[in-house]
């Protein structure tokens, strides 16, 4: 592949790149691969929308780049706490299972792909030093806007939401790369981490930044509404569910996560897997038949015009997913490890026990109650207290003892 070629397919479908003199250098001038890294903090699990980036990270390796992809286990952690400490190892081996599995599923080879942890470099001495060098250099105000579309907003903020940014522009350092990939979400980031890293001596890397993919409900896909997005195991009922139900007004292409499915996902990874991207619907010989189309413009204009309906695009939608899911869900199902990783990254909830209604004593005049109740007590091991215990012991309670007289040795009446 020349050089052209490579830059056009790494910038495929992407919203914006900042410095894209950078990427011209490396491939053009050094004749070098690009280094790219993309960052997944640790926390919910991945769902369908990380089918967008994978699909990046596929363009990536087929234009010949080097492709690091951070565990991020220790920014799950100050993400507001959404990973706790006791789980983010697990969680991060399930990620980097889930995220393998996506590649294979579309067809891309992984041997220019390395997975790195975070945590394996960030508790270094001279990363937490150089940590202390980017905080005395960006104030309080820029680490906070930085951070405010990707660090979750709560009414009392931890110091760590502030810490998380400049990590983020520190890792382009120290995982060595030209380069930073992630969706348009994390711009903020990005433009603190051009700003900054110069003045401490580090030299600044490009950006790359993917769209963001509207969710099933419309607005942002996000691990922690389960109502805008599908999980990669969820079994095919389930995905049919969810989609049915997806947000998806007539006639209208602005914020319909179907239609960003199939120009962000299903038409790429079909030209991934067969060297042209093909997006199949099939309706009724009356509603016009089976269509292929070959480009997201032809389904955006027949949404537009009701030549293609919100039932027809989720059916095709569905169909095309599942078909994608079964490879990584076959995979999950034949590996234990994988299996036991799942359970122990992500235990299921403990339902919370329900208080033991305490039953109050109304005395022995209130109506119903028995007589003997005020006179004996039960206690925890069986046995009774009370003025009336001889007459309700066995043995001495009125009758006991003619039933007894009247029973031979082995229990049978006599």
């Amino acid at each position: 592949m020349d050089a052209p070629s490579k830059i056009s397919l790494i910038t495929q479908n992407l919203q914006e790149v900042l410095k894209p003199e950078i990427l011209e250098d490396v491939i053009r001038k050094h004749h070098r691969p690009l280094k790219i890294y993309w960052g997944t903090a640790t926390t919910g699990r991945p769902h369908c929308g990380y089918f967008v980036p994978v699909v990046k990270i596929a363009h990536f390796l087929r234009a010949g780049c080097a492709v690091k992809i951070l565990l991020a286990d220790i920014h799950g952690f100050l993400d507001n706490l959404k990973a706790p400490l006791e789980l983010v190892n697990f969680r991060a081996e399930y990620y980097r299972l889930v995220i393998t599995a996506l590649l294979k599923a579309v067809n891309v080879p992984i041997d220019q792909l390395e997975f790195v942890l975070g945590s394996s470099y960030q508790l270094s001495q001279k990363y937490t030093m150089d940590l202390f060098r980017l905080s005395s250099v960006v104030t309080e105000h820029d680490a906070k806007k930085a951070g405010s579309e990707v660090v979750k907003q709560v009414a009392s903020p931890f110091l760590s939401g502030l810490i998380y940014p400049l990590m983020q522009s520190l890792d382009e350092e120290y995982l060595d790369v030209d380069a930073q990939f992630g969706g348009v979400d994390q711009r903020k980031i990005f433009a603190l981490a051009a700003e900054s890293l110069p003045k401490i001596g580090y030299k600044e890397r490009a950006h790359l930044m993917s769209p963001m993919v509207p969710g099933l409900a419309g607005g942002k896909m996000s691990a922690s509404e389960p109502d805008s997005k599908i999980d990669l195991l969820e079994m095919p009922d389930a995905v049919r569910k969810k989609i049915k139900k997806a947000y998806a007004v007539p006639g209208v292409v602005e914020g319909n996560g179907m239609i960003s499915f199939v120009e962000y996902v299903l038409l790429p990874v079909s030209a991934l897997k067969h060297g042209e991207g093909r997006f199949t619907v099939d309706r009724r010989e009356e509603e016009g038949g089976r269509v292929v189309y070959t480009e997201v413009e032809s389904v955006q204009e027949d949404y537009r015009t009701d030549k293609l309906t919100p039932q027809a695009l989720k059916a095709a939608v569905t169909s095309a997913l599942l078909e994608m899911l079964a490879p990584i869900q076959a995979e999950f199902q034949s590996s234990p490890a994988w299996q036991e990783i799942e359970k122990k990254a992500y235990p299921p909830a403990v339902p919370e026990e329900k208080k033991k209604k305490k039953v109050k004593d109304r005395g022995s005049k209130f109506p119903g109650a028995s007589k003997a109740s005020a006179d004996v007590e039960a206690k925890p091991d069986g046995s009774i207290e009370g003025t009336k215990k001889a007459e309700l012991s066995l043995g001495m309670a009125v009758g006991a003892e003619e039933a007894l007289a009247k029973l031979s040795v082995d229990g049978s009446a006599s």
